[in-house]
């Protein structure tokens, strides 16, 4: 009964994840829907995406300080209300700035709410052990939703209902899951009466005085002191620009120039999305027993040389190459984000869930920059060719970037009561090198 009611709390935030990661990525599927109909530009329609994407990364911080102040729950369940709203009134917008102002703040806000700040919030909170493979497993859920909803809003948008059909299921399913939120889930393991999951005692959580926007700012100016932050969080803003930017925004417009149905390309990113679940909960997994700058290092450097190949594998059909580069791209999707989260722990203690929600910000601001660019880039050029092959590039800086976070001093907050400290101990070893 104990362990049931230790893991009850991060299955409901992996459902919460997938559900907010899928209803904010879904404009990926109605880019030439919305083209067809109103006759935006992929740069306009990109930019409602780059609007998303930063206010998706921005909130991220905020949303962490806020769950300190007023509960997970509480924040949880208010950011799938919006996420219903931004989603459910877009069946009736007429003009671009209307899609702006529902897909990219309305959702963009909700889904920050749930994003992977609230990720390190759940592992900090209720695991002691294996704090790697949590992370990696609901990481993965959050990108494997992004991509797998795709195909089903895309079947959606090509049918006779049309691509608000679509929107209005989003909205459904957003707002059943707040019942849900409300109902079974709890703040801190103390409420269940029990210790965190491989702790020894039960931690009573410690009442916050402080304002949630304080908090944030605090927890920023804290870890700018830092050398290690500003390494993850460069070379966080290149993984954003790479993956959530870059790929999950444009690679369906990008297969269809080559004459790829939508449908299909959505199905590769799906499939992109399942090799995801496997490859993050492996680094989660990998994550608790080596090295996680090398780690960073080895996933930047796969990622890149996946990027490069790529514009010289679109086809008008699926074929063994592409499949190729679906895999290993797939498998590093978000591989990321288990030692990232590791390497803020290690250096900023029970600090680190404000601390990565400023770098996840810095992953979003990457991933809008790149939506946008990319989207400019197709209307200049008429491909995407040369977003590819920056992409690639900097992927490569990131190789460097994460390999020059072992010069860092690494500076920790007292552990407190219930912490594992032999963990942290060794953890502090592995990021002095």
């Amino acid at each position: 009964m104990t362990r049931n009611r230790q893991l009850l709390p991060w299955m409901i935030a992996f459902v919460a994840l997938v559900g907010a990661a899928g209803f904010r990525a879904t404009p990926g599927a109605l880019v030439q829907p919305l083209q067809d109909e109103f006759g935006w530009s992929t740069g306009t329609i990109g930019f409602a995406m780059s609007v998303n994407l930063a206010l998706y990364g921005v909130t991220a911080p905020f949303a962490a300080a806020l769950m300190e102040r007023f509960g997970v729950r509480a924040v949880t369940a208010s950011a799938m209300t919006l996420i219903a709203l931004g989603s459910g009134l877009t069946v009736f917008m007429t003009t671009s700035w209307q899609l702006v102002m529902l897909w990219g703040v309305l959702v963009g806000l909700g889904a920050g709410s749930i994003s992977l700040g609230f990720v390190a919030t759940i592992g900090t909170r209720w695991f002691v052990r294996r704090q790697g493979l949590v992370t990696g497993v609901l990481s993965a859920g959050g990108a494997t939703g992004s991509l797998v909803f795709l195909p089903l809003v895309a079947s959606l948008a090509e049918s006779p209902a049309g691509w608000r059909t679509a929107s209005v299921v989003i909205a459904a399913v957003a707002l059943a899951t707040v019942p849900m939120i409300l109902l079974l889930f709890r703040e801190h393991p103390a409420d269940f009466g029990i210790p965190p999951y491989g702790g020894d005692e039960v931690v009573e959580p410690e009442p916050q005085s402080k304002n949630a926007a304080r908090l944030a700012v605090e927890g920023l100016v804290k870890a700018s002191r830092s050398k290690a932050f500003w390494f993850l969080a460069a070379g966080f803003a290149i993984c954003g620009a790479t993956t959530n930017g870059l790929v999950a925004t444009h690679f369906i417009p990008a297969a269809h120039d080559h004459g790829m149905p939508n449908v299909t390309a959505a199905g590769l990113l799906a499939l992109i999305g399942i090799f995801d679940l496997v490859g993050t909960i492996l680094s989660g997994w990998l994550t608790d027993r080596f090295d996680s700058r090398k780690l960073l290092a080895v996933y930047y450097a796969l990622r890149g040389l996946s990027l490069l190949v790529l514009p010289s594998v679109f086809h008008d059909e699926i074929t063994g190459l592409m499949l190729v580069f679906v895999f290993f791209y797939g498998m590093d999707f978000i591989a990321t984000v288990p030692p990232t989260v590791a390497l803020c722990r290690i250096h900023f203690g029970m600090s680190a869930p404000i601390v990565f929600g400023w770098v996840f910000a810095c992953h979003q601001i990457g991933a809008a920059i790149a939506a946008t660019a990319a989207g400019m880039t197709r209307d200049q050029y008429g491909a995407y060719t040369p977003a590819w092959y920056v992409a690639g590039a900097l992927s490569i800086v990131a190789v460097f970037l994460s390999l020059r976070i072992a010069g860092s001093k690494v500076d920790r907050e007292p552990p407190v009561p219930g912490e594992d400290r032999e963990l942290d101990v060794v953890a502090a070893e592995k990021a002095r090198g």
